[in-house]
């Protein structure tokens, strides 16, 4: 018998894009068993918008939302052998990209999980565009524990905003976790690949989804990545440091901007690449920090409670 799907999102105040979402999973080739929105108190129209597009909704309070704690609740309690996350604004680039991501996942029974590739939208700044073809190139892979020695940190790379995963799987390495600042996705695939799984990255998958963040953004989200790896050194010692990965992608696209003559754009992204340096530095160090720094430096501020 061939595995269900359920398809996951959590949402907050998502009416602007959820509507283009639900949309779009309703003309997916794949059909869903059911579609899950998990909606953390909306103050907009976002759960009305889910129940007319046939979607079932939970609504939690605010402060209860965690990043893995409640993806974790929401995975283990759907109905599919199969959960596919989304983010509310990531849209799916065509009418086969639940098919083609599931069907990644469905090459071979130990790939625990599989992610799709982001493509930025149309209004996307140049540094968010360089960004999503830097993180997800053309060409699809599958990645395992012994692939860490040449590709380190990017072993474990996934994103949440479009991933399928086994729940199987999930259920074997304790499913997200309970409480994570950032990085859900990412901690659950090393585990995966440390349990013997393999990880499927499908490039025909594609979603729109991409982010213009301002400086404190950038360096918010930076300090939160800092603060996910401090608390997962683990993480460090059986994939190795981000850091060579991180100046690749700046020195590469330095070179692109300059030799393209956006030097307009090229001072803009080192302030922002530099405001992510300084956010990722301080986010490593937040046990020397004040508490109530760090909830101020951090973009996921209810975590801090």
């Amino acid at each position: 018998m061939e595995e269900t799907v359920s398809v996951l999102i959590p949402t907050r105040n998502a009416a602007a894009s959820l509507e283009r979402l639900l949309a779009s999973l309703g003309r997916q080739t794949l059909r869903p068993l059911e579609v899950v929105v998990c909606d953390s108190a909306s103050q907009d129209a976002t759960p009305e918008i889910a129940r007319r597009h046939g979607a079932s909704v939970i609504t939690i309070n605010a402060d209860n939302f965690d990043h893995a704690g409640t993806r974790s609740r929401m995975a283990r309690a759907a109905h599919g052998d199969i959960v596919v996350f989304l983010t509310h604004d990531a849209i799916p680039a065509d009418d086969r990209a639940l098919e083609l991501l599931v069907a990644a996942l469905r090459q071979d029974d130990d790939i625990g999980c599989a992610y799709g590739r982001q493509i930025a939208a149309p209004s996307a700044s140049a540094s968010a565009r360089f960004l999503r073809d830097f993180n997800y190139p053309p060409s699809s892979e599958i990645r395992s524990f012994s692939d860490r020695g040449r590709l380190g940190f990017a072993t474990f790379f996934c994103s949440n905003s479009f991933a399928a995963w086994r729940k199987k799987a999930l259920e074997q390495i304790g499913w997200f976790g309970n409480s994570s600042i950032f990085g859900e996705d990412a901690l659950a695939a090393a585990r995966l690949l440390k349990a013997g799984f393999r990880l499927a990255y499908a490039a025909e998958a594609r979603v729109e989804h991409s982010h213009n963040y301002g400086l404190a953004e950038e360096f918010r989200r930076s300090f939160d990545i800092g603060v996910f790896h401090a608390g997962e050194t683990w993480l460090l010692a059986a994939f190795g440091g981000p850091t060579d990965r991180g100046k690749h992608f700046v020195i590469k696209q330095a070179v692109e901007l300059f030799r393209a003559g956006k030097i307009g754009t090229l001072v803009a992204t080192l302030c922002h690449n530099g405001a992510k340096a300084c956010g990722y530095l301080l986010g490593r160090r937040c046990h020397l920090i004040p508490r109530r720094l760090c909830r101020l430096f951090s973009m996921n501020r209810r975590w801090w409670r």
